[in-house]
């Protein structure tokens, strides 16, 4: 039954933990381990709807049969119609009935070795759920520039207060244009990028400098939608290589050196792990990091805020997931004040007056 199932229906008892979002977000995606409902889930199956007895609901989705925007579709259909009476009672239905197991102590020392490592996993990650209320969508295209990209080049600027460097990132490019197409990657470390968190970052504080550095903001919000712009339409690398690197497997010949360098080795590990996932419903998506020392950052842009769920692993030197949200914070009201005073620096020149000084939060 389980395996000519469609989906499954997770009934969880109350976890108990303070209803915040970041536990709502972690208890939907792995129950809470093993003392709570950490055995209430069944991986395998594409879609799992939880309904908690403490109100915490969600819905857990097995990647390799589609993408987020599936979900998302999916989820906001239920959200629309499920107050909708389908005009059967509930007697009508199927009734549940209690599916029993045989297992054998090989199986049953599995099962105790999975609570192990579940529990595990649910201490080392580190989820937390932000919205920052400043301002959304809306406020960035007033500046002609793309939500999407604006963000990225504030997931950019966090990572950089944080770490002083950047890294191999990975955003998800949907290629749902394409038969049978599914992603390819929007690397947004961009050179264009690198250049405006310095500016932003080791400027200085003057009125010469927030020009600067907004030249450098449209320099990389340019850079970053003319990637996307390749990776949507089919023009990225990542699958390319990948293609290549799998059809010498399939034909067994000797792997080029170029996946056996480090530099290959390097770009492909993402420690920025970051996905768009628009909904038109009030509702957010997570997902943890996919390498050791990364953040994983779903984002929601909203008309009047963006909502972000940031993972990382506790076990981690090097990630936090409370800094990084603190730098992201601090960077999307700087890159907000950097388009106020710029446009306002504008003004005043074009009527003869005196500009202010600026100051940065990440100084």
């Amino acid at each position: 039954m389980m395996e000519r199932c469609v989906c499954v229906v997770c009934l969880d008892d109350p976890a108990g933990l303070e209803p915040s979002d970041a536990n709502r977000a972690a208890l939907v995606l792995h129950g809470g381990g093993r003392h709570k409902n950490g055995a209430n889930r069944w991986y395998d199956k594409p879609l799992q709807f939880v309904i908690g007895a403490d109100g915490v609901c969600g819905v857990v989705c097995e990647h390799s049969p589609f993408e987020g925007i599936v979900l998302v579709q999916c989820t906001e259909h239920l959200l629309k119609n499920m107050c909708q009476s389908s005009g059967r009672s509930a007697s009508e239905l199927p009734h549940p009935h209690r599916l029993l197991w045989k297992c054998s102590p090989r199986i049953q020392g599995a099962l105790a070795s999975a609570a192990d490592h579940l529990h595990r996993l649910v201490r080392n990650l580190d989820m937390n759920v932000f919205t920052f209320a400043v301002y959304g969508k809306e406020f960035i295209k007033q500046q002609k520039m793309s939500p999407d990209a604006f963000i990225q080049l504030a997931l950019q600027l966090a990572f950089y207060r944080c770490h002083r460097r950047l890294v191999s990132t990975y955003e998800s490019a949907s290629l749902r244009r394409f038969r049978q197409g599914r992603v390819d990657n929007i690397r947004s470390s961009t050179p264009e990028a690198l250049a405006f968190v310095k500016a932003m970052t080791d400027g200085g504080t003057s009125t010469q400098v927030s020009r600067f550095s907004m030249e450098k903001l449209r320099a990389a919000v340019d850079a970053q939608s003319k990637v996307t712009a390749l990776a949507v339409t089919g023009m990225g690398t990542d699958n390319h290589l990948l293609g290549l690197r799998d059809i010498a497997k399939e034909m067994k010949m000797e792997t080029p050196d170029i996946f056996s360098d480090e530099t290959y080795h390097i770009s492909n590990h993402f420690m920025l792990s970051t996905s768009q996932v628009p909904t038109a419903e009030e509702m957010f998506c997570c997902y943890g990091p996919v390498v050791p020392d990364g953040y994983g950052v779903c984002y929601n842009p909203r008309p009047a805020h963006v909502l972000f769920c940031v993972s990382s692993f506790r076990e981690s030197k090097e990630t936090c997931s409370g800094l990084f949200v603190k730098a992201l914070d601090e960077g999307l009201q700087d890159m907000r004040i950097l388009e106020l005073v710029n446009a306002h620096s504008l003004k005043k020149e074009a009527a003869g007056a005196p500009t202010r000084m600026l100051g940065f939060h990440g100084l």
